[in-house]
């Protein structure tokens, strides 16, 4: 709703929940087979309640505070009329087709639907009507008084057959009255059961052939009953005021259980056959519990019962309840590193589990006197609570003055500039619970000497000189408050600042400082490694060649490592111009790459020799032939 729902109900069929508010007034009606709205009209007055004569949505009937009756047809508005006086609630008898109203008068209205006609009224001796009520398995007729009585009239004599005072039953040893109880809340269950509601917050039970209520039943707020509901299947009555809805048995009285909204309650009610809740409330939002006891969940939302399943707290052996759980650190803290192993501690994750009592028993042992400082600390707290109440100087925490300074001026600023308060206020970082630890730890503790801290803000040293000034004055004003122990009257005023253009030259300027300023350090850096790495003594180192592999000379690696660095285009130009490498243009258009591999010095070696052992070969078969084709000379020999 826009801003507030006012009452709730669901059609016989289950398929729709219908409920007014405000404002403007209005009727919506949802689906709940589409699980979306299935139509909206708004009203010409506030609903104070209504009635579905149907089953579905098509015949409903408005009660409005200005005294009009409007009935809407499934197509939407179809006929006004008006009652005398007004009206505060009505019900309708099925048999007669009769509407009774009661309000603000002794008589009780009667709107006959099938002749479209009212009917004479029922006098009753009260001076006005709250509620009222028709049993349907009877039809008698109840309707609540404001002097605390309940009329019940049977509709084929037009006559009263019965007077209950509740108000004086409704006064227990218990409870306390400070005024008059009227009845609030009216409401039927079966043919022999009725319960009322009382202004003062308690609901009486009746049997109707006895004067004497069964069962008292005091909400202890004081407020008036809004709604009251029977749940057959485990004998329970709900009853809500504005405040809570309880459940307790209608036997006993015993408190069953009980649900306590965000907001006040205007109505409730209770879906047929399921365990579900609607309220309306004093809030856009309507609301829906589900109470998996009092029955299963609607069709269209079974889902419900699956995630209450998963829901269902099971007590298991593995929740570790009493046990605390400490990392290794801790461990070393509290002098326990022995007992890694033992029975007293489990592994678990990247620490242990031990018992809790054995961590108390340890921790006191280590640090007697944390109580005393835990005291002291809340203490403290208590005291900066109170003059937290006091009108204050703008007091700087103990950390990240600075930056707390900075944030506080800026806020300053937004509250002085005009065009900035137009636009949405953003939380504050002084103020915000989430960044508390930021001004509280030491860990946290901004380091202006960094040199992501020079770089990225350059301009820190002309504005924490004059931050550093209104430090110093506000320290300042801190002692006299402590010698004096009174509040100084008025601020240290905030210095000027200037101009956007100086302002931007200054951080060009400082930005090029730093620069410089890193620049020297680092210098000074390399000259301080480079005068100590002189002044060490060098020793040699030896190194193992692996087997199988020759040492070669460190320019080799040198060259090679050089190689290594250059891109994939200068080694490629470098093989090409070597000779190692060959780029040449296809006939379809593509690239086509050849190259020879790299042969080793072993490899070479060994080429060498075979060209040798060829060369030598090649020169005994010359010397050979050479001998044989020469003429014999002298003698033979055999």
């Amino acid at each position: 709703m826009p801003t507030v729902c006012t009452t709730m109900q669901v059609s016989k069929d289950g398929q729709y929940i219908l409920a007014t508010g405000t404002y403007k007034p209005r009727v919506r009606c949802y689906d709940t087979y589409q699980l979306s709205l299935k139509f909206e009209r708004c009203l010409d007055s506030e609903v104070v309640t209504f009635e579905i004569l149907s089953d579905d949505y098509s015949k409903i009937v408005f009660l409005h505070n200005d005294r009009y009756i409007e009935f809407h047809s499934q197509s939407g508005f179809y006929y006004k009329t008006r009652i005398p006086k007004f009206g505060r609630d009505f019900s309708y008898h099925y048999p007669s087709c009769d509407l009774y109203f009661v309000g603000a008068s002794s008589e009780v209205y009667r709107l006959n639907l099938e002749q479209g006609r009212y009917l004479n009224p029922l006098q009753t001796d009260a001076a006005e009507n709250n509620v009222c009520d028709i049993n349907s398995m009877h039809g008698l007729f109840a309707t609540g008084t404001i002097e605390g009585r309940v009329e019940c009239w049977d509709p084929r004599a037009r006559s009263r057959v019965g007077l209950l005072d509740c108000a004086l039953n409704s006064v227990t040893v218990d409870s306390e009255v400070s005024s008059l109880p009227t009845i609030s809340a009216l409401r039927f269950s079966g043919a022999l059961t009725m319960a009322v509601g009382t202004s003062t917050g308690q609901v009486l039970l009746y049997d109707l052939r006895s004067s004497k209520p069964l069962l008292v039943k005091d909400h202890q707020y004081g407020l008036p009953i809004k709604s009251i509901h029977f749940q057959d299947a485990l004998d329970l009555i709900l009853s809500a005021d504005s405040r809570i809805i309880k459940m307790w048995n209608k036997n006993s009285g015993k408190i069953f259980t009980s649900l306590e909204p965000e907001h006040d309650l205007n109505d409730v009610c209770l879906y047929p056959g399921s365990g579900m809740l609607l309220t309306a409330n004093e809030a856009p939002k309507m609301g829906i519990y589900y109470v998996p006891v009092l029955g299963p969940a609607p069709r269209w939302c079974s889902f419900l019962d699956s995630l209450t399943e998963e829901l269902e707290e099971n007590p298991e052996s593995t929740v570790y309840d009493d046990y605390k759980f400490v990392t290794k650190k801790d461990l070393e803290n509290l002098g326990l590193m022995h007992l890694i192993g033992s029975p007293f501690l489990r592994a678990y994750m990247h620490g242990f589990f031990m018992d809790i009592r054995l961590y108390h028993k340890v921790k006191l042992m280590v640090n007697p006197f944390a109580y005393e400082e835990y005291r002291k600390d809340k203490i403290r707290q208590k005291i900066e609570e109170t003059r937290a109440q006091r009108v204050q100087l703008k007091k700087l925490p103990k950390v990240n003055k600075e930056l707390a300074l900075k944030l506080m001026e800026e806020e300053e600023e937004k509250q002085k500039s005009t065009w900035k308060r137009k636009a949405k206020s953003l939380p504050n970082i002084l103020t915000d619970d989430r960044f508390k630890v930021m001004f509280e730890n030491p860990d946290f503790q901004v380091d202006e000497e960094s040199e992501e801290f020079r770089l990225l803000n350059p301009l820190v040293s002309k504005i924490s000189e004059k931050r550093k000034k209104k430090l110093r004055l506000l320290e300042q004003q801190e002692l006299r408050e402590k010698e004096e122990e009174e509040e100084p009257e008025g601020r240290p005023s905030d210095s000027e600042s200037s101009d956007s253009s100086e302002d931007e030259k200054d951080w060009v300027a400082e930005v090029r400082k730093q620069r410089r300023l890193l620049q020297q350090e680092e210098k000074v850096r390399r000259q301080e490694q480079c005068r100590e790495d002189q002044q060490a003594v060098l020793k040699p180192q030896f190194y193992e060649i692996k087997a199988g592999e020759e040492f070669r000379s460190f320019r080799e690696s040198a060259s090679k490592q050089k190689l290594m660095n250059k891109t994939l285009e200068d080694r490629l130009k470098l093989e090409a111009k070597n000779g190692t490498l060959g780029v040449a243009d296809t006939t379809v258009g593509s690239k086509q790459l050849t190259f020879t591999l790299k042969k080793s010095e072993q490899q070479k070696k060994q080429q060498e020799a075979e060209k040798l052992h060829r060369l030598e070969r090649r020169q005994l078969r010359r010397s050979a032939g050479h001998l044989r084709s020469r003429p014999r000379r002298g003698r033979r020999f055999f």
